[in-house]
């Protein structure tokens, strides 16, 4: 099962995508950013939207949204960006909005029912006042390798 525990209390970032909110830990987070803010000079794709320079450094933009919903939708100015830093580096993270930050225990996160095998990057529910929270490791969601290209026959 992909579902993994926190040992202690945690913060998590909360963020919209297809109507559902999210989570992820938020000493990851470096910057919080809206799109507009961002110095494009690449342009690619769906789900990498290219690449990015902010404060200096050199980015791939990740846009969440097209990942989690399938949905391709071009960000608008004001479309939040969360910008993490990970083992492979600095990426930008395209979301549909920013809900704050949640501080979790563990006894308020439940495995995730229905969550597939291959879907490791998956921590489990957060559960907070009344909020229900889909909380994700971005450094494994990021380290995921694509899908092998299907064969024609």
């Amino acid at each position: 099962m992909p579902n993994h525990t926190i040992a202690a209390a945690q913060q998590f970032l909360g963020f919209t995508l297809g109507g559902l909110e999210y989570g992820l830990d938020y000493a990851a987070v470096q910057e919080l950013k809206v799109f507009s803010a961002l110095e494009r000079f690449s342009n690619d794709g769906e789900i990498i939207g290219g690449v990015a320079l902010s404060r200096g450094v050199i980015m791939p933009v990740v846009d969440l949204r097209v990942a989690f919903s399938a949905e391709f939708s071009v960000p608008d100015p004001g479309t939040d960006v969360i910008v993490v830093r990970v083992l492979a580096g600095v990426v930008g993270v395209v979301v549909e909005r920013i809900t704050g930050v949640v501080r979790l225990r563990p006894e308020q996160v439940v495995p995730l029912p229905g969550a597939r095998a291959d879907a490791d990057y998956l921590i489990g529910l957060g559960m907070a006042k009344g909020r229900r929270m889909v909380l994700i490791d971005i450094e494994r969601l990021m380290s995921v390798a694509p899908a092998e290209p299907r064969q024609v026959a």
